[in-house]
C-alpha cells in the first residue's frame, strides 16, 4: 500500500477493523438450539433463542438492555443470554461445533470468522440482509470486511456490529507535569516512556501487554515503526522483515524497564484495571476501552490518538477485525434468530450498543448520531479509517488457522521474547514460517 488508500476496503488478501474483549465463564450445558452444525430449521419466529456474547462481562449490561428492548417488542420470543470471554470464545464455538450445543446466534469477531465458516457451522445471510430492513443501511466497508474474512468471496456469513481503531491512551496530567509533548511520534512516544518511568515509586511510562491478545499490539509497534504498508510479498509474509525485526528488539526492550514486571501475564482487562487505576504514562489498546478510562480517570486526566507516525510523517497500523453476529446453520428457530440479529443492527441498538463500547456503529443512520463525533478518540478514529491519513496492514484474518497462529501458537512465544528467553528475530520467524505455511493452503484450497 504504497498510497493512500481506503483501509476498510474489500481487498483478495484480507479484513480490516475491531476486536472488543470480555470477561466471565460459559459452562457447557448453556446450549441453545443450534445443536450442531446440521441444517437445522426456520421455526416458528417464536419461542426460545440463545445468544452467545463474545465480550461477555464487560458488555454484558448493555446486550441485557438491547434483549430486554427486544423482547419487549417482540413478546413471543425469549432470548437466553450466555456470556463468553473473548480470550475463550474460539475455543468454545469449536468444542460447541465439534461435540454440539451451539447457539442460535453468536458475536462473532472477523479473527475467528473464517475458522468457523471453514466448519461449517454459519447460515450464509447475504439473502436474507438482502430482503431485510437492514438492507442497504451497513456501511458498505464494514461489510466488504466481513465478506473478504470469510473466505468465500462474495457471501456474507455476520452481520457487521462495530468497528474500532489502535488507539494510544496518554495521561495529559503526567504529560504535562513533566513538561510533554503528546506522544505523536514514535520519537515522543519512547522519550515519554523514558521520561515518566520512577520504578522505585511504581510509576512506568507505558503498559505492554504480554498476556492473552498480546501478538496484534506487538505486530501493530513494529509496523507503525518499520513503515511496512503490506502483510504479504509475494506468498511471503514481511512479519520477519530485517525492519520489523529491529522495530520489536526496541520496542520489547521497554519491558520491565519502563513497564511493570507483571505485564508479562497482562490481557486487556488486566492492562486496562492498571492503567485506570494506576500513574502509568501510556496505554495502547483499542476505542473499546475509552468508556473505562472515562469513568475511572474523567475526560481531563487523559487523551486518546490514533497510533504515532513514523520519521516520514505516515502512519501505520495493523487491521482490527470487524465484530459482527453469526445465524449458526443448526439453529432449530433460523426466522427468530434473524429477527434478533435484525433488531441488533438496527440504528437504536447499534447506537446504543456502540456508544456503550466506545466504538463505530456499522448501521449507518447510528454512525451518523452525535455522540460518535462528541468522544474525541472515536471521533479520530473514525477519522483514521475514512480519511487516508492512514497506511493499514491487513492482518489475513481470512486463514481459518489465523487465530490459532496468532494466539495458541504465538502469545506463548512472545512471552519468551519479553523474558529474554528468546529473540525478536526467532519469534518473527517462527511466525513467518506458520503463515507462509497457511497462506499456502489457504491458496491451494480456493483453487479446488
Amino acid at each position: 500500500m504504497t498510497t493512500h488508500h481506503n483501509p476498510l476496503r474489500n481487498t483478495s488478501r484480507s479484513a480490516a477493523a475491531v476486536s472488543l474483549a470480555a470477561l466471565l465463564a460459559l459452562t457447557a450445558t448453556a446450549c441453545g438450539d443450534g445443536g450442531t452444525t446440521g441444517s437445522g430449521d426456520e421455526g416458528s419466529g417464536k419461542g426460545e433463542i440463545t445468544f452467545w456474547d463474545n465480550n461477555g462481562g464487560v458488555r454484558t449490561a448493555v446486550w441485557q438492555e438491547i434483549i430486554k428492548d427486544f423482547e419487549g417488542k417482540n413478546p413471543d420470543i425469549k432470548v437466553k443470554y450466555v456470556p463468553v470471554p473473548s480470550e475463550d470464545v474460539q475455543s468454545k464455538y469449536d468444542t460447541a461445533i465439534a461435540g454440539g450445543g451451539l447457539p442460535d446466534v453468536g458475536g462473532i469477531g472477523a479473527a475467528y470468522l473464517a475458522n468457523m465458516v471453514a466448519q461449517e457451522a454459519l447460515e450464509p445471510v447475504g439473502e436474507r440482509l438482502k430482503a431485510s430492513s437492514l438492507n442497504g443501511k451497513l456501511v458498505p466497508l464494514m461489510v466488504d470486511s466481513v465478506k473478504t474474512a470469510g473466505g468465500r468471496g462474495d457471501e456474507l456469513y455476520s452481520v457487521p456490529t462495530s468497528a474500532s481503531n489502535g488507539t494510544l491512551y496518554y495521561r495529559t496530567d503526567l504529560f504535562k507535569a513533566a513538561n510533554l509533548q503528546p506522544p505523536t511520534t514514535w520519537k515522543l512516544f519512547y522519550e515519554a516512556a523514558e521520561k515518566l518511568t520512577d520504578a522505585k515509586n511504581n510509576k512506568f511510562g507505558y503498559t505492554i501487554r504480554g498476556g492473552p491478545g498480546s501478538i496484534a499490539q506487538a505486530l501493530d509497534a513494529a509496523y507503525g515503526q518499520s513503515g511496512i504498508t503490506e502483510f504479504w510479498n509475494g506468498d511471503k509474509t514481511t512479519v520477519n522483515d530485517p525492519k520489523n525485526v529491529a522495530a520489536l528488539e526496541k520496542y520489547v526492550g521497554l519491558y520491565k524497564r519502563t513497564t511493570p514486571a507483571a505485564d508479562v501475564n497482562n490481557d486487556f482487562k488486566k492492562m486496562v484495571s492498571q492503567w485506570d487505576t494506576g500513574t502509568i504514562g501510556m496505554l495502547s489498546h483499542n476505542l473499546g476501552s475509552y468508556t473505562d478510562h472515562v469513568k475511572a480517570l474523567g475526560e481531563e486526566k487523559f487523551a486518546g490518538i490514533p497510533g504515532p507516525v513514523g520519521d516520514d510523517g505516515v502512519r501505520v497500523q495493523v487491521s482490527n477485525p470487524v465484530d459482527g453476529l453469526g445465524l449458526f446453520k443448526g439453529s432449530k428457530n433460523k426466522a427468530a434468530a434473524w429477527k434478533f440479529i435484525e433488531f441488533a443492527a438496527s440504528h437504536e441498538s447499534n447506537s446504543k450498543w456502540n456508544k456503550s463500547a466506545g466504538a463505530m456503529p456499522a448501521n449507518t443512520e447510528a454512525a451518523k448520531d452525535p455522540w460518535v463525533n462528541a468522544s474525541e478518540p472515536t471521533r479520530l478514529g473514525a477519522k483514521t479509517l475514512t480519511d487516508g491519513s492512514t497506511k493499514l496492514v491487513q492482518l489475513p484474518y481470512y486463514l481459518p488457522d489465523w487465530n490459532k497462529i496468532s494466539k495458541a501458537e504465538n502469545e506463548p512465544n512472545f512471552q519468551k521474547v519479553l523474558l529474554g528467553s528468546m529473540t525478536s528475530k526467532d519469534f518473527l520467524d517462527t511466525l513467518a514460517e506458520q503463515l507462509n505455511e497457511a497462506q499456502a493452503e489457504w491458496k491451494e484450497q480456493s483453487q479446488k
